[in-house]
């Protein structure tokens, strides 16, 4: 079955053999009205070929994080102790994690990011994570780093999204947000499903 994608990057549902693949991604509405995104020809359906590397990653993207479907099961216990460990609130992990795989396990993306927080091979390897495509590795790993760069750039929430998506070095570079689309769309997709997450 196709990948429904409307809620992240089509390119870090693709295993590492294909991650630095060029994907089109297929865009049509199916018969429930619901728009989709998908990496397979949808057969009997009107179809438009859009090729972007991360759907969602455009400056223009008409993703709408307001209103995607949440994940409010999935992998919640982990979560729940690796938040409790690193101090942080479980429904900004789970933002995090949404906004980085949509709870996607095998997630890679094109760079190299690996797992539900798309762990780069050098974070993992400082974070002591072996396996960045074990779900309690990888979150325990991603949540221990959000925690310490919250703890980097003072508790912000913004800035420490932002070095998530960029890096710090970055972010302390321009004092701030850097003037990358991504990381802007990055920042405030995280904004919004941290405060959709702590309403549940």
């Amino acid at each position: 079955m196709p990948y429904l994608l409307l809620f992240l990057c089509l390119t870090i549902f693709l295993p590492p053999s294909q991650a630095r693949q060029k994907v089109e991604v297929y865009r049509y509405t199916n018969q429930a009205g619901t728009v989709v995104f998908s990496d397979k020809k949808p057969p009997n359906q009107i179809f438009k070929i859009l090729k972007y590397d991360c759907y969602v990653c455009q400056k223009h993207s008409n993703v709408n994080w307001s209103n995607t479907p949440l994940f409010t099961r999935k992998y919640h216990q982990i979560i729940r102790q690796a938040s409790n460990k690193h101090q942080l609130d479980p429904a900004l992990v789970k933002a995090i994690i949404h906004a980085e795989s949509a709870f996607n396990p095998n997630a890679t993306s094109q760079t190299g990011a690996m797992g539900l927080m798309q762990l780069m091979p050098a974070t993992a390897k400082a974070l002591n994570v072996n396996n960045p495509y074990d779900a309690e590795k990888n979150i325990h790993g991603g949540t221990q780093y959000f925690a310490q760069l919250l703890n980097q750039f003072k508790g912000s929430v913004t800035l420490a999204s932002a070095a998530y998506n960029a890096g710090p070095s970055v972010v302390k570079k321009y004092q701030g947000v850097p003037p990358y689309p991504e990381t802007k769309n990055y920042v405030e997709r995280v904004k919004i499903l941290y405060r959709r997450y702590r309403l549940l």
